[in-house]
């Protein structure tokens, strides 16, 4: 279980504040994946990174119950000067998981070939993101935090992502950010649309698509005026 008690941030903008939270109250569901939609700058990143403990509110607190991965498709928590396989091997032993399986399950899934020998900052951004997100579906997880992973590499590699991410989510829950609506209409079963701090939750993900193409058209949804 994941649920905000009072949470605000907010960052400076000119003379006011950007608010990503503001006193939110909030449940997120358990065992399902929830949408998390919002117009660009509304501050889904930072809501996924509060939910994961690397973000922390200005006020208010975040209780976490299972296991949380870190935004999948973040990959600021690499050492540059350790190669793919340390930095894989480093997680697993944070979280307790066995190297060599892990080791094996990247190595394939990731198609990083003699790369994931070198250093992390030889990396393109593409490559980091295949092994960020590798490396967390190699983790069993009770709620994943996806933000735009499956929009990483060539049309085989997006798909063979989301099928992955199928897969974990049948034993799992998630938090997932996207710029693409298809996609999370395959994915996820609820929604919430953040809008000027407050989150507005759907049952049905649908629902939350609807109420954010009507933000984007610059109108509030009709249920809500």
């Amino acid at each position: 279980m994941i649920s905000l008690e009072n949470v605000t941030k907010s960052y400076p903008a000119g003379d006011t504040r950007q608010y990503v939270a503001r006193d939110l109250c909030f449940d997120f569901p358990e065992g399902e994946a929830m949408a998390l939609i919002g117009r660009n700058g509304a501050g889904k990143s930072s809501l996924l990174r509060m939910v994961a403990g690397t973000m922390p509110p200005d006020r208010g607190r975040i209780v976490r119950r299972g296991r949380v991965s870190w935004p999948v498709g973040f990959q600021g928590s690499f050492h540059p000067d350790l190669t793919g396989l340390e930095n894989l091997r480093f997680v697993a032993r944070v979280y307790g998981v066995d190297t060599g399986d892990l080791t094996d399950f990247v190595a394939d899934f990731a198609e990083l070939g003699p790369y994931l020998r070198r250093p992390v900052r030889d990396y393109s951004a593409g490559m980091k993101a295949r092994l960020a997100f590798a490396i967390s579906m190699g983790v069993p997880f009770d709620t994943y935090l996806i933000d735009e992973v499956t929009s990483v590499g060539d049309g085989a590699f997006r798909q063979k992502s989301e099928e992955m991410l199928r897969q974990r989510l049948t034993r799992a829950g998630a938090i997932v950010v996207s710029h693409s609506m298809e996609l999370l209409a395959r994915l996820c079963t609820s929604g919430a649309v953040l809008e000027r701090g407050r989150l507005f939750f759907y049952a049905r993900v649908t629902r939350a698509i609807e109420h954010h193409d009507h933000l984007m058209q610059g109108r509030l949804p009709p249920w809500l005026r």
